[in-house]
């Protein structure tokens, strides 16, 4: 039996535009399908080109395709179906399916913010996207990004680390892990019941015409978009563009100035998005309880020694480095790097480069 919304989305030549007005004239994939070629040319936007590959397609063997990828687990997801996120159909552009491997809940309630930023990120930008998706996993929301290197992957590691739900969009079949340097992320992605979802077919391969593309989806899943770290012109940018087109929030970590990293998201402050500078704060404006701090906090201070914890209160997720320790502990040398060196071996500091420190989450 034909699967007829799976054909529509497999139609070589047919883009996103032209099948939305095949299915915006015709009502459904299945009528699309029982339309003749002079039928179709009548639809303001459907060239003899597209008529003539439409027919054509009718030809080929569909039914094979669509069993070979639910053997490989697989999912095809068109618009047509209940379980497809509303909250994406309503966008512009809208893709009409979705391939999924994973799970998609059946209704889209929870909070969901989208965590993107800069591939090659800073460690500080790194440790602030993992400690935002983790107190977002912590308080039930859920975390939707691209898993890019850098701040993308670090935002699903975030959630996972806390057993969230978090959802990663590929510019590529979901079948293909990319980059194979996050293959890590991609698997527990899927063992903790996360969903990898791609608009394009199984087997395609990313390029970089098709990741401006997915970022409309990203934000499209997103009632929040969080950029932490982004250059001037970087893909972060254009999921934020985007977000504004679907009438989203946005919000931008505050960088140093100077710094190219940082220019993207102070620019974005500049023109009116929501400042993260306190991560309870952020979650108090989501209106999200948020986790408790607190016992945490003790914990820490029961396992350091008092100087260990004056140094230790004097970190943050900026890097620091030892001169601005020293001037705020009034400590010396020696004692600065014994203390530091201690709580390095202890796990709650790491060194990003040499002489520069910050928490660990």
């Amino acid at each position: 039996m034909i699967n007829y919304a799976y054909w529509l989305s497999n139609i070589p030549g047919i883009g996103i535009r032209t099948r939305n007005r095949l299915i915006g004239a015709a009502g459904s994939a299945r009528e699309v399908y029982g339309l003749t070629e002079k039928q179709l040319l009548l639809i303001p936007g459907v060239e003899e080109k597209h008529a003539a590959g439409i027919m054509e397609s009718k030809k080929r063997d569909y039914d094979t395709e669509y069993e070979s990828m639910a053997e490989r687990e697989i999912f095809f997801l068109s618009r047509e179906e209940q379980l497809f996120p509303q909250r994406l159909a309503a966008i512009p552009d809208a893709p009409y399916s979705l391939y999924v491997k994973g799970t998609i809940p059946q209704e889209w309630n929870n909070k969901t913010v989208a965590i993107v930023g800069a591939r090659r990120c800073s460690a500080y930008g790194r440790s602030v996207a993992e400690k935002i998706a983790g107190r977002l996993a912590a308080s039930d929301a859920w975390v939707v990004s691209g898993m890019a290197s850098g701040v993308d992957g670090s935002g699903h590691t975030g959630a996972l680390r806390k057993n969230g739900y978090t959802c990663a969009v590929l510019g590529c079949g979901v079948d293909i892990c990319y980059p194979k340097s996050n293959s890590r992320i991609y698997q527990e992605i899927l063992e903790k019941n996360g969903a990898i979802i791609s608009e394009y077919p199984p087997g395609t391969n990313p390029s970089a015409p098709l990741f401006p593309a997915r970022n409309r989806i990203i934000a499209g899943l997103a009632d929040v978009v969080v950029i932490v770290e982004a250059k001037i012109k970087s893909g972060s940018l254009i999921t934020a563009d985007y977000a504004l087109e679907q009438g989203k929030d946005i919000y931008a970590v505050p960088g140093r100035m100077y710094d190219a990293l940082s220019e993207g998201c102070n620019n974005l402050i500049r023109q009116g998005a929501g400042i993260i500078s306190d991560v309870d704060e952020f979650l108090k404006e989501l209106e999200l309880q948020g986790e408790i701090n607190t016992g945490e906090d003790n914990l820490k201070n029961l396992l350091l020694e008092k100087d260990e914890r004056l140094v230790y209160s004097c970190l943050s997720l900026r890097p620091k480095n030892v001169g601005e320790l020293l001037q705020k502990t009034g400590m010396s040398v020696p004692e600065m790097m014994d203390i530091l060196a201690r709580l390095l071996q202890k796990g709650f500091i790491t060194e990003t480069v040499k002489n520069y420190y910050i928490r660990k989450i």
